[in-house]
């Protein structure tokens, strides 16, 4: 039997925002480069919502780590 780690939505906006802090990008700038809402950073990064498998495809290719890190299935880049 196969058991799927449970998606932690606060781990994925720890790391987004971590990420974010460490390139020294804002959130509106994060957005406007992603072709994105302002308020879509602002709720991932709340754990309020999380993005679309797309997204989270762009923002791994955008920050260079891989959509694992971000989703919390592994713990490096």
């Amino acid at each position: 039997m196969i058991f799927m780690e449970e998606f932690s939505r606060t781990l994925f906006a720890e790391r987004l925002k971590e990420l974010r802090k460490e390139k020294n990008i804002g959130q509106n700038a994060l957005a406007k480069g992603l072709g994105l809402s302002n308020a879509s950073i602002s709720y991932w990064e709340t754990g309020k919502q999380v993005p679309s498998a797309e997204v989270i495809y762009k923002l791994a290719r955008f920050f260079d780590v891989s959509a694992d890190f971000l989703l919390g299935l592994k713990e490096d880049y």
